[in-house]
């Protein structure tokens, strides 16, 4: 797994295409060549940039799941409505389809916000709220790693 870093403003032209900042094609250098996958947030109105390696992880763990069980289906049914097979062009742009920028309501503005392994594209407006969405973020951290221990990084 690569680890992507930083977050990054850019601007969709008319056609949909975002051009990637210099130091995010960087880091998904490795990953140009085999391309992504782009779909919607499962809990965000964003999208969610996947390298094909990292999708393709993803996808093992998916199919682990039975498919005769009614909720694993229509999981799996959701979990890729919408997806797209999205290629870095020569000139490092991205184009985002008509019907992902919709869901994702992305207008001129747009934030690229490393997620661990993935990157989310982000409405600016939208992801400034997010940000500022009024829950107390040390409450937050304590909650979700707070019990957390395991010694190898000095962290906790």
């Amino acid at each position: 797994m690569n680890t992507i870093v930083g977050t990054y403003e850019c601007k969709v032209d008319a056609k949909g295409r975002v051009l990637l900042p210099a130091p995010l094609k960087k880091q998904l250098a490795a990953s140009l060549q085999d391309g992504f996958v782009l779909k919607r947030s499962l809990f965000q109105p964003c999208l969610e940039l996947y390298p094909m390696e990292e999708w393709n992880l993803m996808m093992q763990k998916i199919n682990k799941l039975n498919r005769f069980v009614k909720k694993n289906n229509d999981f799996i049914r959701k979990f890729t409505a919408g997806v797209k097979v999205v290629e870095i062009d020569t000139l490092g742009r991205l184009l985002v389809p008509k019907d992902l920028v919709n869901f994702a309501s992305i207008a001129k503005d747009v934030v690229f916000s490393s997620a661990v392994n993935i990157v989310e594209i982000w409405d600016k407006d939208l992801y400034e709220q997010s940000i500022d969405d009024g829950v107390d973020f040390a409450d937050l951290a304590e909650e979700v790693m707070g019990n957390i221990n395991d010694d190898n990084n000095g962290i906790s």
